[in-house]
Formats: C-alpha cells, sequence, structure tokens
C-alpha cells in the first residue's frame, strides 16, 4: 500500500486545502424557518459540519448575512461558534455578489475554487454562484447543506447552477475530498470525528 506523491495542491482539478475556500451565506434564523426542503436539524448539522471541516484543513473562510442591521436575526449560534473567529459581513443586498465588502473578501481569499453554502438555495446560492462562475471561479455548492423554500425550489436552484458550470457535493464528499488519503495523518482525528463519530455512526 504506498501513496503517490501528492499532487500539486495549488493545481490539483479536485477541492485541496491550499486552493480552495468556504463561502457561508444567510444561515439565520428567519432563513431556517421557511426552509423546507429538509428537516431543519438535519440542514443545522450538515452546515455545521462543513464550517467544522473547513476550520480543520484551514480553509479561508467568508461568512455573510442579510439585513441584521434591520433587525434580522444573526447567524445561528450553532454555526457561529465554530465559525467565532469569522466576522460577518451584513448586507442588503439578496444577491451577495453585488456587495462591495462580501466581493473583497472572497477575492482576498486567492482562491478559485468556492465552495458555495447559502439559504435559501434558489436565491442566496444560486444568484452568487451564477456571477461568481461567470468570473471565472469554480462554484461547488454542498447540496445537502443549502435549503429552499420547496423542495421544487431546492431542485430548481442547484439545476440552475450546474447548468452554468457549478460541480454539486455533498457535506461528506467534502471531507473526504479534502483529505485524500488516510495516510496524511494531520487532519485524520478530526475527520474521523466530524464525518463519522459525531454523524454517521450517530445516527446508524
Amino acid at each position: 500500500m504506498t501513496s503517490e506523491p501528492i499532487r500539486d495542491p495549488l493545481a490539483d482539478h479536485l477541492l485541496t486545502p491550499q486552493n480552495s475556500a468556504l463561502v457561508v451565506i444567510d444561515y439565520q434564523p428567519s432563513q431556517f424557518q421557511t426552509v423546507t426542503s429538509i428537516d431543519h436539524d438535519v440542514l443545522a448539522r450538515n452546515i455545521v459540519s462543513v464550517a467544522r471541516t473547513a476550520k480543520a484543513f484551514g480553509l479561508p473562510i467568508v461568512l455573510s448575512t442579510v439585513n441584521v442591521a434591520n433587525g434580522q436575526g444573526p447567524t445561528v449560534p450553532e454555526l457561529k461558534e465554530v465559525l467565532a473567529d469569522s466576522s460577518e459581513i451584513d448586507r442588503t443586498q439578496i444577491n451577495a455578489w453585488e456587495d462591495v465588502e462580501f466581493r473583497q473578501a472572497v477575492e482576498a481569499t486567492g482562491r478559485r475554487k468556492l465552495i458555495m453554502t447559502a439559504l435559501w438555495t434558489e436565491v442566496c446560492l444560486t444568484f452568487p454562484s451564477l456571477d461568481a462562475l461567470g468570473e471565472g471561479y469554480e462554484v461547488y455548492p454542498v447540496v445537502d447543506a443549502v435549503g429552499g423554500t420547496s423542495l421544487e425550489a431546492h431542485r430548481a436552484g442547484i439545476e440552475r447552477v450546474v447548468q452554468a458550470g457549478a460541480q454539486p457535493i455533498s457535506w461528506v464528499s467534502l471531507a473526504c475530498e479534502l483529505q485524500r488519503d488516510w495516510a496524511r495523518t494531520d487532519t485524520v482525528p478530526e475527520v474521523v470525528d466530524i464525518v463519522l463519530t459525531s454523524r454517521l455512526l450517530k445516527a446508524a
């Protein structure tokens, strides 16, 4: 059992800790309450698992909210706890890509592969994903860590961005793609806990 040499982590066509960034948009109470395409508890656990994975691999993280300044609640506590050192970029724009500070934060990561998560799928995920794709970014929507106002709306949003070139992934595939080889022992304990101990085996 011999692992091949690690491929160039910047040029790799797959996601690596060195070539990707996580974007988290509008995981706020009012958004959660109106999601019907996925169970709310499962959605919360999945996005927390995504955030924990990003932290474990040291990915740059862009966290944004909408209209907190005008009374909407901030990022839900269980997610904000994981992303405690990520400042929230609050905006009024429905499409986060049209917010100057948000765009600057994405550009400042220096990464061209964007792991995209947002509520709702058909709006806050779809619009910035289409704009990012149009500007040459690669977009990876985490399909089971996002949700829409209906199952049909969620599916339409995913289909729309996929037709534009996005590459859908799941939260488990994200963790495994970043880990890639169990011989890379630095992150194995955290990945095993995120994927198996705290989630898949616990649910079994």
